[in-house]
């Protein structure tokens, strides 16, 4: 989808964001320049100069220009800080923004003949612009404040209406997963004994459906259950390619209780092996990897497949992958990241 022009960013900044900004600075100027010729005209003498108005283009335009940096600095630059920090910074900026305002201006009046105020008459040239600061910088958090709890609003409402599709689909699901784990303990208990190696293998598929069943009713399993999960899914998909599919898993033993959203690894994993590694006559091996990285549960699932150039891609193949990366988003606001493995292959990571 095209990107709309008015959120189109320069230097961090959406163009609208922009054009308000400008509108903000033209509609002061203008203001202030019409009240100073106001006051003006009540002494007896109209002065509505072009060279009046040149003053306070110079005046607005660096205060435009000295408010970028400090726009960047405060609401890109420390956007993960705290509010509180955040307008704790103000207290440096402000006097900083004040004083080099004041500065250029007399520099930049002197330069072109225009007139500022001398003597005690300066302190005006620090009120008015510190201000100023305070205005325009209070319209910018109230906007941030109003832009962040929008989004908040369209998370939750996507997320309600994500969790009514899961329910729905649960309870439609709920049938076939119940049947078939039922049929499976039936067909295991028809077995011989010494078929020990297929009692086995239909044991584990009928773990694979209680456990599908288990986790449509639940919001987060422990990141043991979610292993045993994808071991069983993994053993089961070794039996069929035998010694061409080898399994390494590594996970911190001191993280297996914490809780991640059921079925979260098994859609990454099943496409290292269709998409990565079952056209590969000599098989390959998929790696899990999950660490803790700054507080956070760090996923890795690489496979050294055939690989895939336009990574894209895979999220139009299958609803696997693609549910996967929309849950991470919606739940965590975390990113799906895809990148080439080496020596080949793909890898899958994300933090929670």
């Amino acid at each position: 989808m095209k990107e709309n022009f008015w959120n189109r960013r320069i230097i961090g900044i959406a163009y609208f964001e922009l054009a308000w900004v400008v509108l903000l600075y033209s509609f002061s100027a203008l203001l202030y320049y019409l009240t100073l010729e106001f006051n003006v005209a009540n002494q007896g003498a109209v002065n509505i100069s072009l060279h009046s108005f040149k003053a306070q283009a110079v005046d607005y335009l660096l205060k435009f220009l000295l408010t970028i940096p400090i726009w960047l600095f405060i609401f890109r630059g420390l956007k993960h800080f705290m509010l509180y920090q955040r307008l704790l910074i103000h207290l440096i900026t402000l006097p900083i923004f004040v004083l080099l305002w004041q500065q250029l201006y007399y520099y930049c009046a002197n330069i072109f003949g225009y007139y500022h105020l001398r003597g005690s008459g300066q302190v005006w040239d620090i009120y008015i612009p510190g201000l100023f600061y305070v205005l325009q910088f209070s319209i910018f958090h109230a906007y941030e404040y109003y832009y962040d709890n929008q989004k908040k609003q369209k998370l939750e409402a996507e997320l309600r209406e994500a969790a009514l599709r899961s329910e729905l689909s649960a309870l439609k699901a709920q049938i076939n997963p119940h049947f078939l784990y039922n049929v499976f303990n039936t067909i295991n208990a028809l077995i011989p004994k010494e078929q020990e190696r297929t009692r086995m293998v239909i044991a584990e598929l009928s773990d694979l459906f209680r456990y599908q069943l288990m986790a449509s009713k639940r919001d987060t399993v422990s990141l043991r259950e979610e292993l045993d999960f994808v071991r069983k899914y993994l053993n089961l998909e070794k039996e069929r390619f035998q010694e061409r599919l080898n399994i390494y898993v590594d996970a911190d033993k001191t993280l297996l209780d914490r809780h991640v959203p059921p079925m979260i690894l098994q859609p990454l994993v099943e496409n290292c092996v269709k998409h990565g590694i079952s056209s590969l006559i000599e098989g390959g091996t998929i790696s899990i990897k999950i660490k803790n990285k700054e507080g956070m549960l760090h996923f890795e699932v690489a496979d050294t497949g055939i690989g895939v150039k336009d990574k894209a891609m895979l999220f139009d193949k299958g609803i696997g992958l693609t549910n996967t990366k929309i849950r991470l988003e919606k739940m965590y606001g975390s990113i799906l990241k895809i990148e080439d493995n080496n020596p080949r292959g793909l890898k899958v990571s994300f933090s929670i």
